[in-house]
């Protein structure tokens, strides 16, 4: 049998079996004192509630870190998509702008047999018939100009006329001799046989016409003045 004894100064009776408990006595000679005690004890709830506040941190703190965790995770989803669409915008740019480039260079070249022969009619004098202009070689464009002439004056005009041409360069005579004219065999003409090279000026020598300028101009008739009534 256990007997505690809560009164100070008390002894364990007599008798039976077991052991009893006692409670120090605080101020009593040889103990220690009550204020260190007190102070330990005090120190003791301090130490784990400090313990228990640093805990409670760790813990929010672990918390919030997860949220923040989370967040970033979802922003780099967002912000992965983003870049991905981003890639395949400016893959589909590049692929448009490659695209864009082919049409003008071959938009380019629409108009370069319009300008040459162009140029080679307006450069024809009187006095001489063109029979064929035909492709000779290309990177530059070269052509081949056969034709009949009255005279070697008129073959030299038309040469003349033709390096004239901001479009044409390097003209030379390839070959010349008399023959019956087809019109008349008695009359004797001069064959010939010329060989031009093509080559646009630059843009600065470039003469534009705006495409819509006859609209333009009967938009702005049609407008009232700015000082109209």
């Amino acid at each position: 049998m256990i007997e505690v004894n809560l009164l100070p100064g008390g002894r364990k009776r007599s008798g039976g079996r077991g052991f009893s408990l006692t409670l120090p006595k605080f101020g009593g000679a040889g103990s220690m004192p009550d204020g260190y005690i007190l102070f330990f004890v005090a120190a003791a709830i301090g130490g784990i509630a400090y313990m228990a506040l640093t805990f409670l941190g760790v813990r929010a703190g672990h918390e919030e870190l997860q949220v923040r965790l989370e967040e970033e995770r979802q922003d780099s989803i967002r912000f992965a998509a983003i870049i991905e669409q981003t890639n395949r915008l400016t893959a589909r740019g590049d692929s448009i702008a490659q695209r864009v480039a082919i049409i003008q260079e071959i938009d380019a070249d629409r108009y370069v047999w319009a300008h040459l022969l162009d140029e080679i009619a307006a450069a024809v004098p009187d006095y001489t018939w063109l029979r064929e202009v035909i492709y000779a070689a290309g990177d530059p464009l070269q052509v081949r100009i056969n034709g009949r002439a009255g005279s070697i004056y008129a073959i030299t005009n038309f040469m003349r006329r033709l390096e004239a041409s901001r479009f044409l360069r390097a003209v030379t005579m390839e070959s010349t001799q008399q023959g019956p004219s087809e019109s008349n065999p008695s009359d004797l003409v001069y064959i010939f046989e010329l060989l031009v090279t093509y080559e646009p000026p630059s843009m600065d020598e470039m003469e534009t016409v705006p495409l819509f300028e006859t609209e333009t101009m009967s938009a702005q008739s049609a407008a009232p003045g700015v000082g109209g009534s």
